[in-house]
């Protein structure tokens, strides 16, 4: 999972529990193609490794990908509401656009993307 925050652009660590840098440029506007996600606090990118999906087929890939990426954002949902926060899972990303601006690598695939903020 990739952050995008006013500062950056990071890649969560899970193992550290540490967002390590990527970008030093402010790539918000990037993550979706809607007009508020260039000024909302927090854009998370769900991207998923093909290259470590050994011998799965293309389709299968394909959906492991869209099925984990589901769990992570309901799981962001969940703690959105509790904490009082908004948050909207967006599928609408130039991903042509977005993936080299986070380095991703060829066997990289941008899933879907998820906008935290504050309800008006």
């Amino acid at each position: 999972m990739f952050v995008a925050l006013p500062d950056g652009a990071y890649l969560y660590d899970a193992r550290r529990h540490a967002l390590q840098p990527v970008v030093n440029a402010d790539l918000r506007a990037a993550t979706g193609m809607q007009e508020f996600v260039g000024t909302a606090p927090l854009n998370l990118v769900y991207v998923s490794d093909f290259g470590k999906m050994g011998d799965a087929s293309a389709e299968d890939r394909t959906f492991y990908a869209a099925a984990d990426a589901g769990f992570v954002a309901q799981n962001v949902y969940l703690y959105c509401a509790a904490a009082g926060l908004a948050c909207v899972v967006r599928g609408l990303v130039d991903r042509r656009k977005l993936a080299p601006a986070l380095r991703l690598r060829t066997d990289q695939r941008i899933v879907l993307a998820q906008t935290v903020g504050y309800p008006k």
